[in-house]
């Protein structure tokens, strides 16, 4: 075949039609000699064997017949090779299919014509030598059970190779389950574990008795500097809670820029995760305390500049009474909360933002450094777009 469509190249592209008559070389002319086109259509004679030079007849319209004789001998072959590969596949069909119901039969031991649950798991394991697992072979079921009716028909009965493939495939499923919720447990482990790190640096936990103790004192800050608001109320010199409180705010006022330093001495301490969260809640709530003390004298101050007369005095004392009383009560939930082992978070405005500045597990790294906010923000996209 190669040989002639080479030839048939060669004869057409160096053939002289004006002569008809060609000579080829002894190496073609054996390739020729045995085709039997040629021979039948007198293109090649009997002596046309003989090694040396010979002259070959054949026109324009002979080649081109020879090559579609050719052509349709191919298609021929082709098709013949077509129709044999369908008889094979069908072969192979029917031979599977004879195998999948003799499987079937042999699986279907009370032959009631379907496949129970416990049949398909008996069988399987004879044929495989192997006891299985009834969560698996309960897979399998589900898979090949396309009615639902908790058995399998003939129509949805598959080989033994392909219960076997699929076996295999739930399997390696399995173990690519089992190795996924490994390396998960291993993550939430050395979180777990990161986390408890982060929670002895933290000393969120509940607080000692001594904390609570200790908690109460910022208080005495606000205190101090709101008693110029009770001196209309705190008028009794005898009265023993009025001389003590005298005592501690000539001390107070005797300390250079007092307020100054304990303000900075709060925020200092504050930023100690070390100390219990209560102490340090309640020393940002006392600085916030005093700031807010500040407001109502800055108003009367601007009052006095805009009113010659000044705010008239039962004005001055009625306002000073009612921010000492406020006070008083702020500061007496905060203690007593404080006592009882509660963070007193309940005050408006100012116990909101305290409860924002407090450092969170969260807002520390592994070692216990604080990360900033644009950091842990960063971080956060990061993992939300990983999820």
């Amino acid at each position: 075949m190669h040989g002639f469509i080479k030839y048939s190249t060669f004869a057409t592209s160096f053939l002289f039609v004006s002569t008809n008559a060609f000579s080829v070389p002894c190496t073609i002319k054996a390739n020729l000699v045995t085709h039997p086109g040629l021979r039948l259509k007198g293109i090649v004679h009997d002596n046309a064997a003989s090694c040396g030079t010979r002259l070959f007849s054949v026109s324009k319209e002979q080649t081109t017949e020879i090559i579609d004789d050719e052509v349709e001998r191919l298609k021929s072959m082709a098709a013949q090779l077509r129709a044999e590969a369908a008889s094979l596949e069908a072969e192979k069909a029917q031979e599977v299919a004879d195998a999948t119901e003799r499987a079937f039969q042999k699986f279907d031991v009370n032959k009631d014509g379907e496949i129970s649950f416990e049949e398909l798991k008996d069988g399987l394991e004879k044929v495989l030598k192997t006891e299985l697992e009834e969560k698996r072979v309960k897979t399998l079921m589900d898979e090949f059970d396309t009615s639902g009716d908790g058995a399998l028909q003939m129509d949805e009965f598959v080989s033994v190779d392909r219960f076997r493939s699929r076996l295999e495939g739930i399997i390696r499923d399995e173990k690519a389950a089992a190795l996924e919720a490994k390396k998960q447990a291993k993550i939430e482990k050395e979180a777990a574990v990161l986390a408890e790190a982060r929670a002895n640096i933290l000393n969120d936990g509940p607080p000692t008795n001594k904390d609570k103790v200790l908690s109460t004192i910022p208080y005495l800050f606000p205190l101090m500097d709101g008693l110029l608001f009770g001196r209309f109320l705190l008028t009794d010199t005898d009265n023993p809670a009025v001389q003590i409180l005298g005592l501690i705010y000539t001390i107070y006022r005797n300390i250079p820029f007092s307020g100054f330093v304990t303000i900075v001495a709060f925020n200092l301490l504050s930023a100690n995760i070390g100390i219990n969260r209560l102490i340090r809640f309640n020393m940002q709530q006392a600085i916030y305390l005093d700031i807010a003390l500040f407001i109502p004298s800055l108003i009367a101050s601007i009052y006095s500049l805009v009113i010659k007369d000044g705010v008239p005095e039962t004005i001055t004392q009625l306002g000073s009474d009612a921010i000492f009383v406020t006070l008083i009560a702020a500061i007496g939930y905060s203690v007593i909360s404080s006592l009882l082992g509660a963070t007193p978070d309940k005050l408006p405005g100012i116990s909101n933002y305290v409860n924002q500045r407090m450092p969170t597990i969260d807002m520390l790294d592994e070692t216990g450094q604080f990360i900033p906010e644009d950091q842990r923000k960063g971080k956060e996209d990061e993992d939300k777009r990983g999820d």
